[in-house]
């Protein structure tokens, strides 16, 4: 049997029109075959092109394929030692080297007289493999087959049946040659005796069945809101429409679970879909007035001006004794982080620490038993800061999490925590998600301050601000026609600065990531009290600044900021509150958004720069959903 293998550099669209023209098979011909990888790769190793696109062969005869998100860290070693073998490489990837590995063991178990499972075959190749990865092979040597399995990158299995499943979970079979065997604590006989045997999925009435691996939710949605999230180390393999999980054990598995549990997705494909907007990013900003409700929903009493988010209700007293709270992150979700802290602060009294994951790690940061510490993901595997929660949880610290992904391994490996209920997010600038963040770690600043008198005034102003929200995220959306017409001045730029401080300073920062990700501009966020310290020295006539300038505790710095731009002959588009004619008198051009609460004041100050970064990415021609060299979720570090 041998397998065809199809890859095209681009979108899917262009490797569709490449499979529709491919000449090894008719369009009308009806295949019977039931089984298929394939997988969008971002570059890390290699250029983007057809050659170092996935699969993965071993051979000119593809007699091994994989398809494999993330990084092998040692395929440098790996490689040498199959050159040595007489092993020739096509790509410049270091995923070329697992199937390579694969067909190393395959020809050596074979010339040994051994006869391995494709799943054993796979396991002798990943114990070898060092880094992150989430990898699925095919073998034309065990045609009908697939072996998948993950360590440090997301994978689930999409499951879809006709009769429903008579069990909702999936007892793990564990290698008859582990040397560390651990009697485990069942329910029952029957679980006891599934788990040292061959175990599978089964339906109540016989029937079709599909299985689907995926790294992210939303691609098996269209098919089953049925799945199994797999955890590091696991081995799934579909041997003749049977699926089971196998475990590769490591350490001390006293705290392993035996089984993996069949979960309901809580999504519509309806929340992936455009509907009527021209981009997905278009769409999730437009829907901040709902994704906002939905992260209070159930959480914020108006009324009574309580505040409970049900996964910190048990370990409150712990986090009230704490030493510190450290809220770790990348990206946009540190952004969330920054600009909470000064609120945290306030209504805590506790030393706040906010870090990017990747620097906390490179310091290889002290923790101590009694910190917090909070760990920040849209989507719940940033793989920098996963390596930042173990790392914390092993020096005791109480571990919480904060995502929009149930199920993900950050939400696993949290001791508690938070889900933001933003709603899918499928454009790769994260909008909604960092407003929903934002507002959740201010209500979580709400519950620690419940029980101090002296913060109930502010309490209470936080929480009615908090009731408004929604309508004045709607009435900043109406800034739309105007955003757009500033854009048409600003989209023939080569830079922009964006400016503010104190609860602004955030702001700034996310407005300037997102112009960079999406109009490829070159966009720095700056602290107005810094100003004089360097970035001036860039104002001029020609340089755009956008700065921030609100009714807050600092509104007289900001002020003297302004001045000193207008001093150099700058042109600052300023961004202040609603008819606030001294800062307009000083301004070049004015988007004026509602007042709220200082604290809340960087959700509704941020929409206008979402908004003027997708004009300007639109008007330059670039596909705002899909940056280059991006990836929705950052599963490498």
């Amino acid at each position: 049997m041998s397998y065809s293998i199809i890859k095209k550099r681009g979108k899917v669209a262009a490797l569709d029109e490449e499979i529709q023209g491919h000449s090894d098979f008719g369009n009308e011909e009806e295949l019977s075959y039931h089984c298929g990888i394939a997988h969008t790769r971002w570059a890390t190793h290699g250029e983007p092109s057809g050659v170092n696109s996935h699969p993965q062969r071993s051979d000119p005869k593809n007699e091994f394929v994989v398809v494999h998100n993330g990084i092998i860290t040692n395929y440098k070693d790996i490689k040498k030692f199959l050159e040595s073998k007489g092993f020739h490489f096509e790509s410049e990837t270091d995923t070329e080297v697992i199937p390579k590995l694969v067909k190393y063991f395959y020809d050596k178990t074979t010339k040994e007289g051994q006869e391995l499972h494709f799943r054993e075959l796979v396991e002798m190749t990943v114990q070898q493999l060092e880094g992150a990865f989430a990898l699925a092979f095919k073998s034309a040597k065990f045609p009908g087959e697939i072996v998948a399995t993950r360590r440090g990158s997301p994978l689930l299995i999409g499951i879809k049946s006709q009769s429903p499943l008579k069990k909702d979970r999936l007892p793990i079979v564990y290698s008859s040659d582990e040397s560390q065997t651990v009697e485990p604590a069942v329910d029952n006989a029957d679980d006891y005796h599934l788990m040292n045997g061959w175990s599978s999925v089964e339906t109540n009435e016989s029937g079709p069945i599909e299985y689907f691996f995926a790294s992210d939710a939303s691609a098996v949605i269209e098919h089953t809101n049925r799945v199994i999230y797999m955890e590091d180390d696991d081995v799934a393999a579909v041997v003749n429409g049977c699926l089971s999980i196998h475990r590769i054990k490591r350490g001390d598995a006293s705290d392993e679970s035996y089984f993996r549990e069949v979960q309901t997705l809580q999504m519509e494909l309806q929340q992936i879909m455009k509907g009527n907007f021209s981009s997905f990013m278009q769409k999730e900003i437009f829907e901040q007035p709902e994704s906002v409700v939905n992260t209070m929903r159930g959480r914020v009493n108006f009324e009574s001006g309580s505040v409970r988010l049900g996964g910190f209700m048990s370990h409150m007293d712990t986090i009230r004794r704490c030493r510190r709270i450290l809220m770790i992150a990348c990206g946009t979700s540190y952004h969330s982080a920054l600009a909470t802290r000064q609120l945290l602060e306030e209504l805590t009294e506790l030393p706040v620490v906010v870090e990017l994951a990747s620097d906390f790690l490179d310091r290889c940061t002290p923790i101590f038993r009694d910190d917090v510490c909070f760990f920040i993901s849209q989507s719940g595997e940033t793989a920098d800061t996963l390596l930042a929660l173990r790392y914390c949880k092993d020096r005791g610290a109480l571990i919480v999490g904060i995502t929009n992904t149930v199920g993900s391994s950050i939400s696993r490996q949290s001791v508690c925590g938070c889900h933001i209920n933003a709603g899918p997010e499928i454009g790769v600038a994260s909008t909604k998600a960092y407003t929903s963040q934002f507002l959740a770690l201010a209500m979580f600043a709400l519950m620690m301050s419940e029980d101090r008198i002296s913060m109930q005034e502010k309490r209470k102003g936080i929480i009615q601000a908090m009731n408004q929200l929604p309508e004045l995220i709607k009435k900043v959306l109406q800034l739309d026609d105007q955003i757009q017409s500033l854009a048409h001045e600003l989209y023939q730029q080569k830079s922009l600065l964006v400016m503010g401080r104190g609860f602004q300073f955030a702001t700034c920062l996310e407005g300037a990531l997102k112009i960079k990700e999406l109009t490829y501009m070159h966009s720095e966020g700056i602290l107005a009290g810094e100003l004089k310290h360097g970035p001036l020295a860039l104002v001029d006539k020609a340089m755009p600044v956008i700065m921030l300038v609100t009714r807050d505790a600092v509104f007289k710095k900001c002020m003297n900021a302004l001045q000193q731009v207008t001093a150099r002959q700058g042109r600052p588009i300023i961004i202040c509150n609603e008819g606030d004619e001294e800062v307009k008198s000083h301004a070049f051009r004015t988007l004026e958004v509602p007042k709220t609460v200082d604290c809340l004041q960087g959700i509704v100050s941020v929409i206008p720069l979402q908004l003027l970064s997708f004009h300007i990415a639109v008007l330059r021609g670039y596909d705002v959903d899909c940056p280059r060299n991006l990836a929705k979720s950052v599963t490498v570090e």
